[in-house]
């Protein structure tokens, strides 16, 4: 017999059941239509199907981009009959969606429905001041990596994954200015000082800044005087300092050294002294010999220091001074004096007198003192035409002691004396014997020059 024939009363018993009692499926019990009594039965057994003839009672499933795991009652080559479970998954990168396992009904649908859904994080903000480069977009495994701008850095996570669960891994960075600015300043360098200076006026350009963030620089500060200031001998350190926009700075400096080109130091003549200008022996420092009062200069006056650090000129000699009494006017005699000695002239009627004695045995007892203000004394003594005149041991003609007497306004008849300074002005007269005392004192209040001072202050007074 067929399969279809054996099959047959089972149906038909089936159907005979259905149409005299109430089947509830699951229950347990079936009712009789025409009775109240309830009775318990054992549930009947479920319809025997053949396999065998639907091997593929549900459509086959097939999940995109996904798997499913099916166990079926009849084995492995069954993989949609009636009552196989399948398990359902998706590859790495997707999602299921719906349920996780699925059976084949008897209504041949499977239970449920699922598919795979693929696993995106949201799109990355964008970076202030910087970018983000990502492998594979949104899709997950994807790696982005940040960079920031050149001039920033970045704080926090370099990179970035889309996780499994569609979330970013670690957190958004920033990019910050923690770079300091680039300056460079101008390069060191020496200069001489000036000629007649112990300075030298030095000039530079500024230094030059770039802010390798956004391009800005907020300040640039100067330690040190300003270009175009004159710079004393030796070394000096200029430093600039530089701010940007993120209060990064930046510092550099670099040095000025000014040299001072020197000659030896002159050493003042035997009876004599030097008088410099500037320091006394830098380039362009001029100094000048003098003598002595007594003593006359032999040889230049001036010696100046030259850029090759050597002096101009020989070193003179300072010798007694020669008076030549043998001149044709007073005129000559006094020029012979000019801005070496004072003069102190005493004129006395004859020798004898007694305020002429007196003068002339004080100025004996001064004679340190008179030296060492420069002071010659000129003795005109006796009336014509007996008379006499003399320079310390010098002697002097008739004519010339006249002539001295007129130019000077000094009378023969009694005693009278005049001072002379160093240029022959008439500055004080006396008609009564000047004691040194009062010669010192109008001398050194009234006719010493600032060189004359600053050396008596600087040497004292040896007669003392």
């Amino acid at each position: 017999p067929s399969m279809a024939q054996e099959a047959a009363p089972v149906l038909l018993v089936v159907l005979a059941r259905l149409v005299s009692s109430t089947w509830h499926e699951g229950s347990g019990y079936y009712l009789e239509s025409h009775t109240n009594e309830v009775y318990a039965e054992e549930p009947p057994p479920e319809p025997a199907l053949d396999y065998r003839r639907v091997p593929q009672w549900c459509a086959t499933l097939n999940i995109h981009r996904g798997e499913a795991t099916c166990y079926s009652p009849r084995g492995s080559s069954y993989r949609s009959s009636l009552g196989t479970r399948c398990e359902l998954s998706c590859t790495r990168g997707y999602r299921l969606v719906g349920p996780s396992a699925v059976q084949c009904l008897p209504n041949r649908h499977w239970s449920g429905m699922a598919y795979c859904r693929q696993i995106r994080c949201h799109v990355l903000p964008a970076v202030l001041r910087g970018s983000y480069v990502c492998s594979a977009g949104v899709q997950m495994d994807s790696r982005c990596d940040y960079t920031c701008l050149p001039g920033y850095q970045l704080e926090g996570d370099r990179s970035r994954i889309c996780m499994e669960d569609g979330r970013w891994s670690g957190s958004e960075p920033i990019c910050v200015d923690l770079e300091p600015p680039k300056i460079r300043c101008p390069d060191s360098r020496e200069r001489l000082a000036e000629p007649g200076k112990l300075t030298a006026t030095v000039y530079w350009d500024p230094p030059r800044v770039r802010d390798s963030a956004d391009g800005v620089i907020k300040r640039v500060m100067l330690r040190g005087p300003e270009p175009g200031s004159e710079f004393p001998e030796g070394e000096h350190v200029i430093r600039y300092t530089a701010h940007d926009q993120a209060y990064n700075r930046a510092s550099c400096k670099f040095s000025i050294r000014v040299q001072v080109r020197r000659c030896p130091v002159l050493k003042p003549p035997q009876n004599g002294y030097i008088s410099c200008t500037s320091d006394g022996n830098n380039y362009g420092a001029t100094c000048e010999y003098l003598c002595d009062g007594g003593y006359e200069r032999q040889g230049t006056s001036l010696r100046v220091c030259q850029s090759t650090q050597q002096w101009t000129g020989s070193q003179p000699l300072c010798a007694p001074m020669q008076i030549n009494t043998d001149v044709n006017s007073a005129a000559s005699l006094l020029d012979q004096f000019h801005e070496k000695r004072r003069l102190f002239v005493i004129s006395a009627p004859d020798p004898s007198n007694r305020y002429y004695k007196m003068q002339i045995s004080m100025l004996q007892q001064a004679a340190c003192g008179l030296d060492l203000r420069h002071v010659t004394t000129v003795e005109l003594v006796g009336q014509p035409p007996h008379e006499v005149g003399r320079i310390q041991e010098h002697w002097l003609s008739l004519g010339i002691i006249k002539e001295l007497r007129r130019f000077l306004h000094l009378t023969p008849s009694h005693f009278n004396a005049v001072l002379l300074d160093k240029a022959g002005t008439d500055r004080e007269r006396y008609i009564s014997p000047a004691s040194p005392d009062e010669l010192f004192a109008f001398i050194d209040t009234y006719l010493l020059s600032e060189r004359e001072a600053a050396r008596r202050a600087q040497s004292g007074d040896p007669c003392e």
